[in-house]
């Protein structure tokens, strides 16, 4: 009986044991304890992963380190760390806190990261810090390193978000805003004429593919587009939905926030691979109708020059303009721009595809009415008819009619512009009015009478002839 007791004592005090070391965490005080006598008998030795390389240029492991550090299991664990939310609203992510360090096995081998966060006035200096003992390094480093790639990239492929950045007006090296990018234009939802929205598509299949083929030829792998038309005519919504078929992020260089020349290309340096880079307006600059410190040759070595063939490696170069008349040839040679395509002012076919998407409608009786006014010169933007179909959303008819009484508007302002100049014309004045043409007579023939007196050849060396 006594030892059935004892044995009960035992086992009492045995789990009392274990709540007290579990509920006051000094289980997990033992452990931490244990790791560092541990490591006292090894030596480790540190490997930095910087943000940027010496060229401001972003090191791609230190991306796929920071993506890799989000799916180890003791970060959860971790003394503090930092919550974010995901993709989704439900999801969260976790992101190391500064200095903070993780632990992570590899084929048996214990590694240790350290997130060095450092900011000075001329720049961030982030890096990722990898200890791994020396007598495991030569064994695990390679095929880690391959493994820490192989696991980001299935997690930026699951998790994949496209991200809008701008350049911002900043002292630290890294000017680079990024919000996550949602715009929901696709090339269903743009208006385009499908043959040519068909031949963009292949275009950019085609490219994606093709990395062999331009290295192959020595030329950098990136494509440029020309998007010019009036305001109004989808070219925004164009760039969002390549964007979007692509799956790239998107870079809006805003050229007013450019200091030089030198700024453009450390920004330039600073952009990704598998993204989409815009400088709207491009007309106002090349005839400068805007201040900024960037040069006619600065964007000129941006569009292609060495810098930008060395690091715009799967890239779309996308420049936007109201007029390209006005515009050198020679600044927009192949090259420089590879595709232009023109966004006109609406025709039927595009008020068809327009009603299509905003109003859910196919057909309608008022279709014919729309389809003469556009047949007498009338014409509005794509954003002009959209704003006009989204007020009157809920009553197709009433869209339609605001839709015809704006290009009866239109039409009636184009003609009395018409009216107007050919009334200007109908009324000549100065020396081809009545008064000047006799006036003119007066003066011929006064000029005809003195050249029967005496004239000159245009031939320098001839002698002067007289004439009778």
């Amino acid at each position: 009986m006594s030892i059935i007791l004892y044995l009960i004592l035992i086992f009492l005090l045995l789990f009392l044991l274990r709540v007290i070391l579990f509920k006051t965490g000094l289980i997990y005080i033992g452990k931490k304890l244990c790791n560092s006598i541990e490591d006292c008998f090894h030596v480790y030795q540190s490997l930095k992963v910087p943000e940027f390389n010496e060229g401001l240029q972003e090191n791609n492991l230190y991306r796929k380190v920071s993506l890799y550090l989000t799916s180890l299991a003791s970060l959860e664990d971790s003394d503090n760390t930092n919550l974010f939310t995901g993709k989704k609203t439900n999801d969260i992510v976790l992101r190391l806190d500064a200095n903070q360090v993780v632990e992570d096995i590899y084929l048996g081998a214990k590694v240790y990261w350290v997130n060095e966060e450092k900011f000075d006035i001329d720049s961030n200096k982030n890096t990722f810090v990898l200890r791994i003992r020396k007598a495991d390094k030569r064994r695990i480093l390679q095929p880690y390193i391959q493994h820490i790639h192989t696991v980001s990239n299935e997690l930026e492929q699951k998790n994949r978000i496209i991200k809008l950045y701008v350049n911002v007006v900043d002292h630290a090296a890294k000017s680079w805003r990024c919000v996550p990018f949602n715009h929901p234009s696709t090339f269903e939802t743009i208006t385009m004429e499908p043959d040519l929205k068909n031949k963009v598509k292949a275009d950019l299949e085609s490219f994606l593919k093709a990395k062999q083929y331009y290295h192959r030829l020595g030329r950098a792998w990136k494509r440029s587009f020309l998007l010019y038309g009036p305001s109004g005519t989808g070219k925004s919504s164009f760039v969002a939905a390549l964007a979007n078929f692509l799956n790239y992020d998107l870079y809006d260089f805003d050229m007013s926030n450019v200091k030089d020349d030198s700024d453009l290309k450390r920004l330039l340096l600073q952009t990704t691979s598998k993204s989409v880079i815009v400088i709207e307006d491009l007309d106002r600059f090349l005839l400068r109708k805007s201040s900024t410190g960037v040069s006619l040759s600065g964007v000129l070595n941006f569009m292609d020059g060495i810098l930008s063939s060395c690091c715009a490696e799967e890239r779309i170069l996308v420049f936007t303009m109201n007029v390209k008349d006005e515009i050198d040839p020679a600044l927009l040679r192949p090259g420089r721009v590879d595709v232009h395509l023109h966004f006109p002012l609406c025709d039927f076919n595009s008020f068809k595809t327009l009603a299509n998407n905003y109003l859910g409608v196919k057909d309608h009786k008022l279709f014919p009415q729309v389809e003469e006014q556009f047949q007498t010169g009338s014409s509005l933007s794509p954003a002009e008819i959209g704003e006009l179909m989204i007020a009157n959303r809920n009553s197709p008819s009433r869209a339609l009619k605001s839709v015809i009484n704006a290009l009866q508007t239109d039409g009636d302002s184009r003609r009395a512009s018409r009216r107007a100049v050919e009334e200007d014309w109908s009324e000549p004045s100065g020396l081809f009015s009545k008064g000047g043409v006799k006036d003119f007579t007066k003066l011929y023939g006064l000029l005809r009478m003195k050249s029967q007196r005496k004239s000159t050849s245009f031939d320098c060396g001839s002698p002067v002839v007289k004439d009778g």
